[in-house]
C-alpha cells in the first residue's frame, strides 16, 4: 500500500457480557495493555482508549486493507482470553460462560465532517485553477 494515502478512524463501543459492571482495577488495566498490543499487531494505532465499568470506548486510526469486524474479533477475542487467563475467578461465575463480552459492537466513522468534504468537492476545481 506504498501509493495510498489514508485517514480511516474509527470510534467502537462494545460491553461486557450482561453489562456486568466488571471493567475496574486491574481487570481494567490488563484491558488497557491488551488492547493497545493486539491493535498494534493489526498495524492500527489507538488514538484514544476509555474504559468505563461496563463498556469500553476506542478511537482508533487502521488501515484501509483492515475491517473494523477483524479488528473488533481480534481484540475482543484476544482480550477475553488475556482476561480469563489473568482473573480466572471471572470464569467460575455459573451465568458467565466462556464468554466474556456481549455480541456485538457500535461503530461510527470519525473524520472531516459532511459539510467540509462537500465544499471541498463543489470547490476543489477552483482550488486547482488557482494553483
Amino acid at each position: 500500500m506504498s501509493h495510498v494515502i489514508w485517514c480511516c478512524k474509527y470510534h467502537v463501543v462494545w460491553v461486557p457480557k450482561y453489562r456486568f459492571r466488571i471493567l475496574k482495577g486491574p481487570v481494567a488495566e490488563e484491558l488497557y495493555k491488551t488492547i493497545h498490543v493486539y491493535c498494534g499487531r493489526m498495524g492500527c494505532e489507538v488514538i484514544e482508549l476509555n474504559i468505563q465499568e461496563d463498556h469500553v470506548h476506542l478511537l482508533v486510526s487502521m488501515p484501509p486493507k483492515e475491517s473494523v469486524s477483524k479488528l473488533l474479533g481480534t481484540v475482543k477475542g484476544k482480550t477475553a482470553i488475556q482476561i480469563f487467563r489473568q482473573f480466572p475467578h471471572l470464569k467460575q461465575k455459573p451465568y458467565w460462560g466462556n464468554h466474556f463480552w456481549a455480541r456485538g459492537y457500535c461503530v461510527d466513522t470519525v473524520g472531516l465532517d459532511e459539510e467540509h468534504i462537500r465544499k471541498y468537492v463543489k470547490y476543489q476545481e477552483k482550488e486547482e485553477r488557482r494553483q
